[in-house]
């Protein structure tokens, strides 16, 4: 399949769709892929695909809920292992294309991963303060306190659990909480209905 710029692919139900990702969002999400992996180029052994799909998540989701606005507006999807960015293989693919990036195959406990090293400098010029700080603390929270596993397993949160696979999981849904449905939250909404119907 011959790839598509400008487009992000998905996978549902068993077919392919492309979804474009406007173009204005998408620099900074690729500059993001690249400041993370070369964030970690003193030890690519403790970035794999799950940990940066991660890291993506955690910032853009933290600076959504602190400041009311994610970092890259990138989607992010339901999938196996937690969310994971709709434009994540075609970004990587294109900086690969570029040189600025290697995504390697390696062996990790007898398990097969991948590795990414940064070839290139890059600055942190297209973020802000704040974002910086948000970014960096995902890496040091996903890098260097949780293996892939415990990563993956701490964002199958309440949302994710009934998500589709996928399935688009808004960042809104962060202020979602698990709980029951009691009569009289019922009670309220039939209420709720009947004024409006009045």
């Amino acid at each position: 399949m011959g790839r598509t710029s400008g487009m992000v692919a998905s996978k549902r139900r068993g077919e392919i769709m492309f979804h474009p990702m406007p173009m204005n969002l998408r620099p900074k999400f690729k500059l993001l892929v690249h400041y993370v992996i070369a964030s970690r180029c003193n030890a690519p052994e403790t970035l794999g695909a799950v940990k940066l799909n991660k890291i993506l998540w955690l910032s853009d989701l933290l600076a959504f809920y602190e400041r009311g606005r994610p970092i890259t507006d990138a989607r992010y999807l339901k999938r196996q292992f937690g969310p994971v960015p709709a434009p994540i293989l075609p970004v990587l693919r294109e900086l690969e294309d570029e040189g600025a990036v290697t995504v390697r195959d390696a062996e990790h406990f007898g398990k097969r991963k991948k590795e990414y090293i940064s070839n290139t400098p890059i600055n942190s010029d297209f973020l802000t303060e704040d974002e910086i700080k948000t970014v960096h603390w995902a890496i040091e929270l996903v890098c260097d306190r949780h293996t892939a596993r415990s990563i993956s397993e701490a964002s199958h949160d309440h949302i994710w659990k009934i998500a589709e696979d996928g399935e688009q999981i808004p960042f809104y849904t962060v202020f979602a909480k698990p709980g029951k449905i009691t009569d009289a939250d019922r009670l309220w909404a039939y209420q709720q209905l009947e004024s409006i119907a009045a």
